[in-house]
């Protein structure tokens, strides 16, 4: 069987390679830490495990709409909208099997082959996977490093943008590394995509993990909503990982088309878990708040760990469940040039296993700083304090 050329553009997420590199280690005797995936260890919580199972036994499990049941996307629209200060209804939402789809379908709405699309980097590797992909040219952004976090490399942005430029992918509350823009760097950025005009996926999948501040979200803006769709997930709001249910929110003639291609590649989402996901938003029930508060326990136990380490300095993030250290010293003091080097022998010197800033994109040109990301969704607190002086004695070593 010949494979088509356009398979050399496309990647994957190699945080999978580190996990199963940790399993391997695991199977030989070790404990692990597991620090590399942003899975959540928690129970999806019980009214939506009661609700789905109540919908398969009421008979939900053939064929439904390819944009979703009309009871779920009222509901997305309504919370989204409510959230965001906006009007949606159920025409501007398509119900997806998980967030990610969000992002391959955006693409093909919006970019003809041969255009090019901002996307963040370090950033979710399967951005860059789907715009070369799809026959795109894909531009990275950066972050500068503060006291306080990361913030948008702003000017490198507007150096990038060309008249070829179609589409900006931005993710606040980010992934891998837990930036938070201000309103400020918020509204600088929205005048760009508006002046040149620029479609925009804003992957919202951490909107809702919010440890004190109010979460923002760039659609609230003057003259975005219609430019923008939402990437909207349950997989960390709700414990649901692997559920599988998402959605694309944003203007009905986008939304129409991301429809289209639902019915083109999977037909539908599970019929059951959209009837279960309903009473998920509506149920008013406590279960998000104990994930939050338990994930609030861990993030503090995971900064307080690192910044006991010589050498790692961190500020607790407002939002996600990942520390982006910048481990610069220790590879300096332990003498590796390549960080995924440390990741390596810290696996099988501690059994900490976490992932490194290369799982995250391609690095860009004039890239400085060797970073590691810490993932502590999947991990008790416990076993994150017994990990961090595991680390601690390694990395100090």
């Amino acid at each position: 069987m010949k494979l088509a050329k356009q398979l050399d553009y496309l990647g994957t997420e190699t945080a999978f390679a580190v996990s199963a590199a940790a399993a391997a280690w695991g199977a030989k005797g070790n404990k692990i830490y597991p620090f590399h995936l942003g899975d959540i260890n928690l129970p999806t919580p019980a009214y939506i495990v009661e609700a789905m199972q109540k919908a398969i036994g009421d008979g939900f499990t053939g064929y439904c709409p390819g944009p979703g049941i009309p009871e779920l996307r009222d509901a997305i629209a309504r919370d989204v909208g409510t959230k965001r200060g906006l009007q949606y209804n159920s025409d501007n939402v398509s119900i997806q099997p998980g967030g990610k789809p969000v992002i391959a379908k955006f693409i093909a709405t919006v970019m003809n082959p041969g255009d090019e699309v901002l996307y963040p980097n370090p950033g979710y590797p399967i951005y860059e996977s789907q715009i070369e992909y799809q026959g795109g040219i894909a531009i990275p952004y950066g972050y500068i490093e503060t006291n306080n976090g990361f913030n948008l490399d702003i000017e490198a942005i507007k150096k990038a943008i060309t008249p070829q430029t179609r589409a900006l992918i931005y993710n606040n509350f980010q992934n891998p590394n837990s930036a938070v823009s201000s309103p400020q760097e918020m509204e600088e950025l929205a005048e760009l995509c508006i002046k040149n005009d620029l479609s925009v996926l804003s992957d919202e999948a951490y909107f809702e993990i919010q440890y004190s501040d109010t979460p923002k979200s760039i659609v609230s803006l003057p003259g975005m909503q219609q430019r923008t769709i939402i990437l909207y997930t349950c997989s960390k709001r709700f414990a649901m990982t692997g559920w599988r249910l998402g959605a694309a929110i944003g203007p009905k003639p986008a939304i129409d088309i991301i429809s289209k291609f639902n019915t083109n590649i999977e037909s539908c989402t599970a019929h059951f878990i959209q009837r279960s996901m309903v009473e998920a938003i509506e149920g008013n029930a406590k279960g998000p708040e104990d994930i939050l508060s338990e994930l609030r326990k861990r993030r503090n136990a995971a900064v307080k760990g690192l910044n006991a380490i010589n050498g790692i300095s961190i500020t607790a993030p407002t939002s996600t469940f990942y520390l982006f250290p910048n481990v610069s010293a220790i590879m300096e003091r332990k003498g590796f040039t390549d960080v995924n080097q440390l990741m390596d022998e810290a696996l099988t010197e501690t059994s900490v296993s976490f992932c490194t800033r290369k799982h995250f994109g391609r690095s860009r040109e004039n890239e400085f700083g060797n970073y590691l990301r810490f993932a502590y969704s999947g991990i008790d607190v416990d076993d994150i304090n017994e990990g961090m002086e595991k680390l601690k004695l390694y990395f100090e070593k």
